[in-house]
């Protein structure tokens, strides 16, 4: 930060309530530091290395901002970026935390003394084979300079020679000022690009060189001025913008600390893509903002980055009491702290880095043992669809009124089998076409007592609609309760059925053998114009629904024993009631598999 009017307005102080930023993990850790020495650098080389989960897609990126104030001429004062420092090493597995960024103004005056103490401090990282990135502030190089200053006492600290045996090192422009790290994250790389606080036109030459270099590479970029506050860029950080950001659709993510409050900003790119640039520095608040830092935890199940910001030291001294100030700042955890960014990485990535379709795979990989029917689609039917398990089991067409059923090459993502039948059903009046087993298939008689999988994968158009649609059967098996003998609930539904609900809900109804009555186990709403995989395992005493390998919550504790049947055709795409078609889908089917046993999540045609 240059001087304290550039930008100081303050936070409104947030209610006791934003208090459960302090995590209890973060609360333990962070005490353990408190008033504890440093180990000697023999006591640290005996130290597990640092060695993150490169394979989770939950890792944490952890920043620090301004520490100028920590380090001013005869004001040094260590304690709180160890604290932080500290932290990283103890929470690195708990958090899977892979680098750490320092966004720059190490030190307020660039002295020899303030960097040489702060490069102390850093030596926790270094012997321990932590990644790390610093980067020149205003503060720490003279402020009217570029890239091309020459010498300073920052440049013998951080240089490219301090991080020359680090794992994470890419390299460094020639004046050393810019580097960039790769670190492994979510079984991909990432890249941490480091910018000095004002790039020279080298230094845009040779961050654009980077980039050109890892072009299937998301980059966070880092440096010292860009947001100025809320959707507001400074002059500079415009420049940087126009100049680099814009137009690389790798960098999704800008990191920046200079002025305060804490700020964000959203900007599409020349791609079309949303770019989040962050603000972060606390050095207008409690003893220098006591080198808090910024914990980004990605999570790529649930596309989200989630961001909590943390005092280490100041909690680390909780135990012992915290003074007013420090109880303030503990209450100084509002929105632009504490918040959660959405990101769906892989569309984000799609246009640099496009996740290869998964290949077809071969219908040999699909005939596990105990495969008694297996259909894919490859074209249109004109007539029988073969039964592909060997078995006998292939379908015949049925048409209805003037229905047709097309072929479309869409499908799953992790459909061994790339195509899908497209079925037009409609209600009323009745017409569409769907596929029945035929005539003397062994499935037919088949009552799968010892348990049985029943997969399917469908997708619902954005035209489907409840009053004309509702209750379309995706697999079910002809022939009534009333007609087996059981009368228990409404005997003229059929024997079984997994069908979809008004509100798009899957529904797997049938009659055990064990019973009378129709045994339901119910999943949740699928949205429309989304490929779903269903699986119905039984172990030959309890049915559990799967929705995209996930159990649902409504799957009956009951037992249920086989299916029942009278010798009756099965159906894809339609629904009988009363032993008459009733409904037809109205939709995408593709690959479908039944089993003769209870398979697993891993051995589901997902996998």
């Amino acid at each position: 930060m240059c001087t304290s009017h550039e930008h100081g307005s303050e936070h409104a102080q947030a209610g006791a309530g934003r208090r459960s930023f302090l995590r209890a993990t973060a609360l333990l850790g962070a005490a353990a530091t408190a008033g504890v020495a440093l180990p000697g650098v023999a006591e640290a080389a005996t130290q597990s290395r640092w060695r993150p989960d490169t394979d989770s897609r939950r890792f944490t990126l952890a920043v620090m901002p301004d520490t100028q104030y920590l380090f001013d001429g005869p004001s040094i004062d260590k304690a709180p970026v160890e604290a932080s420092l500290r932290y990283f090493l103890e929470h690195g597995k708990d958090e899977n935390l892979v680098f750490l960024s320092h966004l720059g103004d190490l030190t307020q005056n660039g002295a020899a003394a303030e960097v040489a103490a702060i490069s102390e401090a850093f030596e926790l990282l270094d012997r321990r084979g932590v990644g790390y990135s610093v980067l020149a502030g205003n503060h720490d190089v003279k402020s009217s300079t570029d890239d091309q200053r020459g010498a300073t006492p920052y440049l013998d600290a951080f240089g490219p020679d301090r991080f020359a045996s680090h794992k994470t090192f890419g390299g460094a422009s020639s004046d050393g000022y810019n580097t960039f790290h790769l670190f492994r994250a979510a079984g991909r790389e990432w890249l941490v690009l480091a910018l000095d606080w004002r790039l020279s036109a080298k230094g845009y030459a040779w961050a654009k060189d980077v980039l050109a270099r890892h072009p299937r590479t998301p980059v966070i970029l880092t440096t010292h001025e860009l947001v100025v506050e809320d959707d507001t860029l400074s002059a500079y950080g415009q420049q940087l913008w126009d100049q680099l950001i814009e137009d690389h659709d790798q960098i999704f993510l800008t990191l920046n600390g200079h002025y305060w409050p804490a700020g964000r900003a959203t900007r599409k790119n020349a791609a079309g893509h949303d770019v989040h640039l962050h603000l972060t520095n606390y050095q207008n608040r409690y003893f220098g903002g006591a080198a808090m830092i910024r914990l980004y935890r990605f999570d790529l199940d649930r596309n989200v980055i989630d961001v909590e910001t943390v005092s280490p030291w100041i909690l680390g001294r909780a135990g012992k009491g915290l003074n007013e100030l420090e109880r303030q700042e503990i209450e100084l955890s509002g929105d632009a702290d504490r918040f959660t960014v959405e990101v769906d990485f892989a569309e984000r990535f799609s246009g640099f880095a496009p996740v290869p379709a998964r290949a077809e795979r071969p219908v040999s990989r699909l005939l596990i043992p105990g495969t008694v029917a297996y259909w894919r689609f490859g074209s249109a039917p004109k007539g029988t669809v073969r039964d592909l398990s060997g078995r006998g089991n292939d379908l015949s067409l049925v048409t209805v009124g003037d229905g047709t059923l097309g072929w479309s090459a869409d499908h799953h993502p992790d459909q061994p089998g790339h195509g899908s039948l497209e079925f037009q059903g409609y209600k009323s009046p009745l017409k569409g076409a769907y596929l029945r087993t035929v005539d003397g298939a062994p499935l037919n008689s088949a009552t799968l007592k010892a348990g049985y999988t029943i997969e399917a994968f469908y997708r619902l158009p954005a035209d489907w609609d409840p009053s004309h649609h509702a209750w379309s059967g995706i697999v079910s098996r002809t022939g009534t309760g009333g007609a087996a003998g059981k009368t228990g609930d409404d005997p003229d539904e059929p024997l079984a059925t997994l069908s979809l609900s008004n509100d798009r809900e899957p529904q797997w109804a049938m009659r055990p053998l064990n019973q009378e009555g129709i045994a339901t186990n119910w999943g949740q709403e699928t949205p429309l114009e989304t490929w779903w995989h269903l699986a119905v395992v039984n172990d030959g005493r309890h049915t559990t629904l799967y929705v995209e390998g996930c159990p649902v919550v409504r799957n009956p504790k009951a037992v249920s024993t086989g299916i029942t049947s009278v010798g009756l055709p099965w159906l894809l795409g339609g629904y009988e009631y009363g032993g008459k078609i009733d409904q037809i889908l109205h939709g995408r089917l593709g690959d479908v598999r039944i089993v003769e046993r209870a398979l697993p999540v891993t051995s589901f045609m997902t996998h």
